[in-house]
């Protein structure tokens, strides 16, 4: 824990948190009996992160309107960027997790990974509070802050939503034009974009093209758009037996 807590740049007054911040949901699942996990964690390191992105990105770029640092925290906290982030602080080897789940990749799968960088963002906060958080965030987004920063940005957000799809699930996205409205000379479209029979978000453009991008970064907006991909995935897994239900 000393060698991790050196790599995250923060030592815990209570290891005890570090150490649930690791665990993995399968290890109560494959003993059959109640374990502390890391989900809850997950749950405040999610909105730890969002408050502390937002800070950072709002001082780093000065002259961007909420679009553009929208965007760019969607970019930072998507499951796919959250797995780099922890493979670059070589994490998996870390995570505490059932037999079965290590036999079938769990170290090194992209929802098992995220999901213990944002827990342990919440262990950090618990531990010492907004300041230490902060100070974690800068510390291990520091290069991709930097990328960002100079303004290798990538405004795609049908791009970004479909990398969290696929973190969970092979499942396509549909995208379908809804509405048209306007003469022909002005016409403006409304795109919605689906998964698994469940809208997701709406948007309009003056193309098909644009309506769709909107109606992803409206997905990517929503809320509950995590809660929605953690439900499959938890679905998907309780089918295959690689997690707890």
């Amino acid at each position: 824990m000393e060698k991790l807590e050196t790599i995250l740049g923060h030592t815990f007054r209570d290891p005890a948190l570090l150490q649930l911040a690791l665990t993995h949901g399968s290890v109560g699942y494959e003993h059959q009996r109640p374990q502390a996990d890391n989900q809850r964690l997950e749950f405040l390191g999610d909105a730890v992160l969002q408050l502390t992105l937002s800070h950072l990105l709002f001082h780093q770029l000065p002259q961007a309107d909420e679009g553009v640092l929208t965007k760019a925290r969607a970019q930072l906290v998507s499951t796919k960027a959250l797995a780099r982030v922890a493979r670059r602080l070589n994490l998996g080897p870390h995570l505490i997790m059932g037999r079965g789940e290590e036999a079938n990749g769990g170290r090194d799968r992209d929802s098992s990974l995220a999901d213990a960088l944002e827990a342990i963002a919440g262990a950090i906060h618990l531990d010492a509070g907004n300041q230490a958080a902060q100070q974690f965030a800068a510390h291990i987004f520091a290069e991709d802050l930097r990328s960002i920063g100079r303004g290798d940005l990538e405004a795609n957000p049908k791009g970004l939503l479909q990398e969290q799809i696929q973190a969970v699930s092979t499942e396509s996205l549909v995208y379908t034009i809804v509405d048209e409205e306007g003469p022909d000379h002005a016409k403006q479209f409304i795109a919605a974009v689906s998964w698994r029979e469940t809208e997701l978000g709406r948007g309009g453009g003056r193309s098909k093209k644009d309506a769709e991008t909107q109606a992803a970064q409206a997905a990517l907006d929503n809320p509950e758009l995590k809660k929605r991909l953690r439900t499959a995935c938890e679905q998907q897994d309780q089918q295959t037996g690689k997690t707890q239900p």
